[in-house]
């Protein structure tokens, strides 16, 4: 991956963590890897537990952000997520998994589009 993207989703998850933070969940972990799986964001707020995957895209040439979230790529952050729960050190009664699509457009400005509950575990 080139330093450029890179940097484009490292800001994109950044936005994403400040966004989730305003609504008063608390951070546990960014970037971290379990079942051999990167999670993106972990996140807990009243013993609510989401799992965020942040999809940052610099245009739609390519489809919505969230686009990108198939079935293959669900499956592997359950399967992560799941990996991550079996190693917490309390239990989660409540698990989510959300998207956060991030979009620049322009220098400061950023759509943020948060997708709560964009998929489940059951497949």
């Amino acid at each position: 991956m080139s330093r450029a993207r890179r940097a484009l989703g490292d800001a994109g998850e950044a936005r994403a963590a400040a966004h989730l933070e305003r609504r008063g969940f608390r951070i546990l972990a960014r970037n971290t890897r379990a079942g051999g799986v990167e999670i993106d964001v972990i996140a807990e707020r009243a013993g609510l537990l989401i799992f965020v995957e942040v999809k940052t895209r610099r245009s739609r040439a390519h489809g919505p952000p969230e686009a990108a979230v198939d079935r293959h790529k669900q499956a592997r952050l359950v399967r992560g997520a799941r990996a991550w729960l079996r190693e917490a050190p309390r239990r989660y009664r409540r698990v989510r998994f959300d998207v956060i699509c991030c979009e620049p457009d322009g220098a400061e400005n950023w759509t943020l589009t948060h997708w709560e509950g964009a998929f489940d575990a059951t497949d």
